[in-house]
Parts: C-alpha cells; sequence; structure tokens
C-alpha cells in the first residue's frame, strides 16, 4: 500500500511540475519576436511563405482597392477623391487616363506611389484606377 502511494505521489507531482512553467519561461515566451527579418539571398523560414503569398496571381482591381486604396479613397483622406464621387473625380478625369494611372504608379501630391504598397504591380494599379472610376 505504501508503495502504491509513492507511486500516486510521484505521478501527481510529475504532473504538476510537467505543466509548470518558471516565471523567467513565461517572459522569454511573451518577449519571442512575432517575426524576422529576411535578407535576399539568405535561408529565411518566413520568405518562403510570403513568396508563396505572393505567387498567387495578379489581384484584381477591387482586391488592390480594398488593401491599398480605401483608407483614403473610402472617406476622401487628404483630399483623396472619394469611391462613387462623380465630382471628385470629373476633374482628375478630365487630365487624362493616362496621367491617373501615372499618379497612382508614381505618386502625387499627398498619395504615395502605388497606393503604399510597393508590391503591386503597374497592372494591379491599373486595374484599381479602373475600378474606382467604374463606379462613377
Amino acid at each position: 500500500m505504501k508503495k502504491l502511494l509513492i507511486l500516486i505521489t510521484t505521478l501527481t507531482a510529475s504532473l504538476v511540475f510537467a505543466e509548470y512553467k518558471s516565471y523567467e519561461d513565461e517572459v522569454a515566451e511573451r518577449l519571442t519576436p512575432a517575426g524576422n527579418v529576411c535578407i535576399q539571398g539568405e535561408v529565411c523560414e518566413t520568405a518562403s511563405v510570403t513568396a508563396s503569398a505572393a505567387d498567387t496571381g495578379p489581384k484584381s482591381g477591387d482586391q488592390v482597392y480594398t488593401t491599398a486604396c480605401a483608407a483614403c479613397h473610402g472617406t476622401g483622406v487628404l483630399n483623396a477623391p472619394k469611391l462613387g464621387s462623380a465630382e471628385d473625380w470629373a476633374p482628375r478625369q478630365a487630365k487624362g487616363l493616362d496621367t491617373l494611372y501615372d499618379h497612382a504608379i508614381n505618386g502625387f501630391n499627398t498619395m504615395p506611389a502605388r497606393g503604399g504598397n510597393s508590391a503591386l504591380s503597374d497592372d494591379e494599379v491599373k486595374a484599381a484606377v479602373d475600378h474606382m472610376l467604374s463606379s462613377l
């Protein structure tokens, strides 16, 4: 009986201590970086994840608008022409489609180039411009 009691106590204690983390371990876990910086040409675990996500093909105009343009063009912040507002877009349309594309790709006044997303291709940016114009 005594051996059984010792065995049960040992098993219970080992289960309790198996779940125990020291304060230092808990702090180290909380301070673990959420990501890492990868340098081109060096092996990096997250680089393959990023590359596979980028290889999904070109984004549609609606996708680009939603991810890169809507923050400003949805509300008109910093004088951005609002989606669906013919009045806001009229002076810009008067300059021609090529000028609109150029400003969207290269930036103009307070608008950053490619809406702040340098990963977008020229065609994706043009598709976003076309999407915004189609809402008029």
